[in-house]
């Protein structure tokens, strides 16, 4: 029964710390697209305008009372904030219920900013430096204590991950006369390679490639015309499988 109630204050403990990471988030994923500040003004509503209370703050209790609209207008409020406050929730719940401090607390904050980057490429085609940067060099740095894969793996990883698709993508705007993926998809996976070292990064490039195609197949099958000049946000693919990866490499090398 100890064990229990300690598991649970455990995943309690990560999961209320997501909410809060997660608004924090939702409101980066909403404003930084509209060229807004993050840490002045106060919330309001994108409809009418109205200054959000206390009461509508409270991260994803809000959302569920409200019923997913403003209390005001009626207007439909962006799912985008629910979406980053759930996802990092369980995010935090599942890395405190799994992992020791401070191990925990790194994980969850290396998923966080993943998921932030997620929504942002997914919604905008945007991977910004401020989120992906960070992301690097806790890798290279705190991961040193922490992480299985050495610093030189993960100094490689970090190089082969950015120079690959550096490489590729000035290689292809050469041959097609366009942009076929962005420099913010080579940082992310040289971030991604900072933190699972050189030898997960195959692995990660193939489950987002997968995923890419499913996206791409299922946009056909909606009716979606599909031609060269069609965009697919890669970084949120890569997002999605780098814990992935980590997850069936770290298990092979614990």
């Amino acid at each position: 029964m100890i064990w229990l109630e300690h598991d649970l204050l455990r995943v309690l403990l990560g999961f209320g710390l997501g909410l809060i990471a997660g608004s924090f988030l939702g409101a980066i994923v909403m404003r930084w697209p509209r060229s807004e500040s993050v840490m002045r003004g106060r919330s309001v509503c994108d409809a009418c305008g109205r200054t959000l209370g206390v009461v509508d703050l409270i991260p994803l209790l809000s959302g569920l009372l409200a019923r997913g609209r403003c209390r005001r207008c009626g207007a439909r409020i962006d799912p985008a904030h629910m979406i980053m406050e759930l996802g990092a929730g369980l995010i935090g719940g599942l890395a405190f219920w799994l992992l020791p401090l401070p191990a925990a607390v790194l994980i969850a904050l290396a998923l966080w900013l993943l998921l932030a980057l997620a929504v942002l490429d997914a919604r905008h085609f945007w991977l910004p430096d401020l989120l992906t940067l960070p992301l690097a060099a806790l890798g290279l740095t705190l991961g040193d204590w922490l992480l299985p894969a050495p610093f030189w793996e993960r100094m490689i990883g970090a190089a082969i991950g950015y120079l690959g698709l550096f490489l590729l993508a000035v290689s292809y705007r050469r041959l097609r006369g366009r942009e076929g993926l962005g420099l913010g998809d080579a940082k992310l996976l040289g971030a991604i390679g900072a933190w699972l070292g050189w030898q997960l990064l195959p692995i990660v490039l193939l489950i987002a490639s997968l995923g890419g195609l499913f996206w791409a197949l299922s946009l056909r099958l909606r009716g979606h015309a599909l031609d060269g000049g069609t965009r697919l946000p890669f970084g949120t693919f890569l997002c999605l499988a780098a814990p992935v990866a980590a997850a069936l490499g770290w298990t092979v090398r614990l």
